[in-house]
């Protein structure tokens, strides 16, 4: 680990994780809030901004996936950043691309609060947030503001943004509020991920069935075509890590089907395996869990579909560690995800996973 990522690491780890962790009465929705309001007034600061960027930007190995050029391998996941506030912040804490989102057709205000529950002791997460966002148009408003297109490198890292389900619209009309949402972000997006798996909208993951699921992308990747003939922007798809091997199978059908650029795997989980004992009293709180726990398991799901397709996989869940995003590329991933990880170890995980990437 070179001298500037061990300085972030240690700077995060003993003196802002301790602080932000107790701050706001230790309530991790309304750190996340300042956070992210925070790091949205950081990119307007270029002094300070060049300082952070000076000390997390790490060189890494250039890739291209779905024709779209990365500088790394390592982007923020959807979650943390919903309504795109901090776009122009993610490049100088060393992503190489962040995902925004999910959005939704309709704003709402997610689920009931409390709704996130850091077990620490398992270096995890518990969330039930249930896509509380502006909605789609609100994001597309604040990144033309932003100048941000796609393509033109406005926020300095591709940008990819996550569209799910409004919790108010039936299942059986989810095609026409996905395709609502898609009409009103892709001019933005460098890639749209579709969220058919986050457990805490109701329905929602059974739209991974594979009538549904063909459904749902041959009309994205249909309008994809339509709005951009020639040069459709990229639509990947974000699986459960909860899936049977038959269910990921009928997903892989669909996607290969419809001309899908990739699969995000995986979202959060509903099992609460690897909890230790300090969190166990979280086993009973509803929502997907996150972080360690899920570490061998989104792995699994990344070998087993780089192995049953030829798309590109981003892998997600339970990168904890340098170590682990080393496995889950050598699992297959083409592209990394962070979010509790980001949480736990803060942004030199991002400079020693590319320093061992390279």
């Amino acid at each position: 680990m070179s001298w500037r990522t061990a300085t972030v690491e240690g700077g995060y780890q003993r003196l802002l994780r301790p602080i932000l962790f107790r701050a706001r009465g230790g309530d991790p929705e309304k750190i996340h809030e300042d956070m992210i309001a925070a790091l949205a007034a950081l990119a307007h600061v270029p002094g300070l901004r060049d300082a952070v960027r000076g000390l997390t930007r790490v060189a890494a190995e250039p890739v291209e996936v779905a024709g779209i050029a990365f500088r790394g391998r390592v982007g923020l996941a959807a979650g943390m950043d919903k309504d795109g506030r901090a776009a122009l912040a993610w490049q100088h804490l060393g992503f190489a691309f962040a995902e925004l989102g999910t959005v939704t057709a309709q704003a709402q205000p997610g689920n009931e609060k409390p709704r996130v529950f850091r077990a620490q002791a398992s270096r995890a997460l518990v969330n039930r947030m249930g896509f509380n966002n502006h909605g789609a148009l609100a994001l597309a408003n604040r990144l033309a503001v932003a100048g941000i297109f796609r393509g033109n490198g406005a926020a300095g890292i591709p940008l990819g943004i996550s569209i799910g389900k409004t919790k108010s619209v039936p299942v059986e009309d989810a095609v026409a509020d996905y395709l609502h949402s898609f009409d009103v972000v892709h001019p933005h997006a460098d890639y749209v991920a579709v969220n058919v798996s986050s457990p805490n909208t109701p329905g929602l993951r059974t739209l991974q069935d594979g009538g549904a699921m063909a459904a749902l992308l041959g009309a994205l990747t249909a309008r994809a075509r339509e709005l951009s003939p020639g040069d459709p922007v990229p639509v990947f798809v974000k699986i459960a890590p909860d899936l049977t091997w038959p269910q990921v199978d009928e997903v892989l059908e669909a996607v290969s089907a419809h001309g899908v650029a990739g699969v995000i795997a995986t979202n959060t989980t509903l099992s609460r395996d690897g909890l230790a004992a300090a969190d166990a009293h979280l086993a009973q709180e509803a929502g997907g869990l996150s972080g360690a726990p899920l570490t061998e398991r989104a792995r699994e799901v990344v070998g087993y579909v780089t192995t049953h397709t030829g798309l590109p996989v981003l892998g997600a869940g339970g990168i904890m560690s340098a170590a682990d995003a080393h496995a889950m590329l050598d699992a297959g991933a083409a592209l990394l995800q962070l979010y509790t990880g980001f949480i736990y170890a803060g942004p030199a995980l991002v400079g020693a996973i590319n320093e061992e990437a390279r």
